[in-house]
């Protein structure tokens, strides 16, 4: 999600893009472990680097603390194209769902192929070289099947776009095949399979179908926005400090309760749904919206990277957007197929 960061310092590996929502005060002073830089295959994906040490004696030293990056805010991030770009990506999305909602097709289309194209960049730090054409095809396949035939058939387009990769790696011999093999299921599911539900989504119901992507969406929001104002007030408990040091439990009990809240007031009167199963619905997408953020920051310092890409100005990478989103939108569809008076 597109949300400013007002943190003064950064965890490597941690996705410093949006605010901390779980921030708390005491630091492990052992969290950011040095990591050496990796090289990218593809030009644009940020590697974590060590910090440069600082030349001259301790005068040097303390003449340099307090000083804010040129250019950008706090958090290192040019916020007012943070700020910019987070906006023009909202109003594109709520426009394609209240104008035409086939436009979104479009949308989930060129978002998809953009997400395959930076987990192939990312996961090229490892050594692996995910055939980059036909995941893309794959995911626009996907995407089409999605939302014109159903589940069965988005299933159908993972088969055949994880072995189209097979099979193109396997003009170059069984060894590309076993290397690239796990790095390309990860980029079609990660991204383009878990994207595809929202195509669902909206055909879900001819009428109420863009109306739960909003829901959908603004459950998301409430979850950051709730987590970050509980987290910077009350947090004091590390959630997960080894994938994402700035996290605390007290923040993730205000997402959870902003989402849950929010949508069981959104629900009853965009959907007539009951409030109680508008608190469930509420909680649960938060859970998930958190897990989806913690994965992306496991993933990052896994791969050693600070981004996905540096695509959006301020942002990074498309797929830093939408790490919350991933894993919120197919619970969505499970659930809306549940609680959705008939």
């Amino acid at each position: 999600m597109s949300y400013v960061d007002p943190r003064a310092r950064q965890i490597p590996g941690d996705d410093t893009s949006v605010p901390a929502p779980y921030f708390h005060e005491s630091e492990d002073p052992n969290a950011a472990v040095r990591r050496p830089e990796a090289v990218s295959a593809y030009a644009g994906t940020e590697p974590m680097s060590e910090p440069a040490r600082e030349e001259g004696g301790p005068g040097r030293r303390r003449a340099g603390r307090g000083r804010k990056p040129q250019g950008g805010g706090r958090a290192g991030r040019n916020l007012p194209a943070a700020i910019a770009v987070g906006l023009s990506l909202g109003l594109i999305v709520l426009a394609s769902l209240l104008i035409q909602p086939v436009a979104l097709l479009a949308v989930l289309v060129v978002a998809s192929g953009i997400g395959a194209w930076e987990m192939a960049r990312a996961l090229s730090t490892t050594g692996a070289n995910p055939p980059l054409i036909p995941l893309v095809a794959g995911s626009v396949l996907m995407t089409g099947l999605a939302w014109f035939e159903g589940a069965d058939a988005l299933v159908l387009g993972l088969i055949v776009t994880v072995g189209a990769a097979v099979l193109w790696r396997l003009a170059d011999g069984v060894a590309a095949v076993r290397r690239d093999f796990t790095p390309s299921v990860l980029i079609a599911v990660y991204g383009p399979f878990l994207l595809s539900f929202a195509a669902m989504l909206v055909r879900m119901d001819e009428n109420d179908g863009p109306l739960m992507v909003i829901c959908t969406l603004v459950a998301v929001v409430l979850s950051d926005t709730g987590g970050y104002a509980a987290g910077v007030f009350l947090g004091k408990h590390p959630m997960a400090p080894k994938i994402s040091p700035k996290k605390s439990w007290e923040g993730f009990a205000g997402s959870v309760t902003a989402a849950a809240i929010g949508s069981s007031a959104l629900l009853f009167f965009l959907l007539d749904v009951p409030v109680h199963w508008g608190l469930l619905f509420g909680a649960v997408i938060s859970v998930m919206a958190v897990l989806g953020d913690l994965a992306e920051s496991m993933l990052k310092r896994d791969l050693k990277v600070k981004d996905m890409s540096n695509l959006l100005p301020g942002h990074g990478g498309l797929m830093d957007r939408l790490d919350s989103i991933l894993f919120a939108v197919p619970t969505a569809y499970l659930l809306f197929a549940i609680i959705m008076p008939s």
